[in-house]
């Protein structure tokens, strides 16, 4: 007996939630989906997240978001990460960081999946070390659960791949998010780990990853900071999807979407 998770990579904006409103419900029962799970720190006007919007993906069928660095960039949602349930942010912030890095999912055939969330070094912020969080996260993940799936949110393909090899065996699924760029490198590692570099990006791919192409240009050509639109054409959804032995909680296929919208 397996179960089947899609991971949705990050959700850019309004046009990446009508992407999720037009494609999402074709896609579970296409994929015979289980749970879903989707990146959504930038569903809020390209950074951020609100209540309002993680309200209308719960709406369309998400059952849990993932985030990443720009889970900050709304005002006051500090209150909002520790009251909702069905968002995680990376858990290697410091103590006293508001929301949590983990969670226990249930499918509806009552089968308990464990959730984490972590983000990278190189490049981004001086956290906590993503392995050594690992470590301890999973000794209390794993009394509960042997089907584990990782949101590794960072940079570089070098620190993904890294963790993914340090966790083979110890988790289901290792999926990267934040470049924005799906990866085509999906595999399953020799220890039962499926491991992908980076999901990708739901929304509109006439974009330089998810904002307006001509700003993103002038932002190299003049280096000021510029305000990014957000573009509504060329809908697509970056996924994959995950099918996990419900005995061993080892991966038994990884299968990479890119469903135009």
């Amino acid at each position: 007996m397996s179960v089947r998770i899609l991971f949705i990579g990050d959700i850019v904006g309004s046009p990446g939630r009508t992407a999720i409103s037009r494609e999402l419900h074709r896609l579970v029962d296409r994929h015979a989906v289980d749970l879903v799970i989707a990146n959504g720190e930038n569903a809020a006007g390209g950074f951020g997240i609100t209540p309002d919007t993680a309200d209308e993906l719960y709406r369309q069928g998400v059952h849990l978001l993932t985030s990443g660095n720009h889970i900050w960039d709304k005002k006051d949602n500090s209150g909002f990460l520790d009251r909702e349930e069905r968002i995680i942010r990376p858990l290697n912030y410091p103590p006293g960081t508001p929301g949590r890095g983990s969670t226990l999912l249930e499918t509806p055939g009552g089968i308990k999946v464990g959730v984490l969330n972590l983000e990278g070094r190189v490049y981004m912020k001086n956290l906590d070390c993503p392995f050594r969080c690992a470590d301890a996260e999973l000794e209390l993940l794993r009394k509960q659960t042997s089907i584990i799936l990782l949101d590794f949110h960072a940079e570089t393909t070098s620190e993904k791949a890294s963790l993914g090899w340090y966790l083979d065996g110890r988790v289901s699924a290792v999926v990267g998010t934040h470049t924005h760029v799906q990866t085509a490198d999906e595999r399953i590692l020799p220890n039962g780990t499926a491991y992908i570099t980076d999901v990708g990006m739901t929304g509109s791919f006439d974009s330089v990853i998810g904002v307006d192409k001509g700003q993103a240009i002038q932002r190299f050509l003049t280096q000021q900071s510029v305000k990014f639109d957000i573009p509504k054409k060329d809908l697509r959804i970056n996924a994959v999807v995950i099918g996990i032995d419900t005995k061993t909680g080892k991966a038994v296929s990884i299968e990479r979407i890119n469903a135009a919208c």
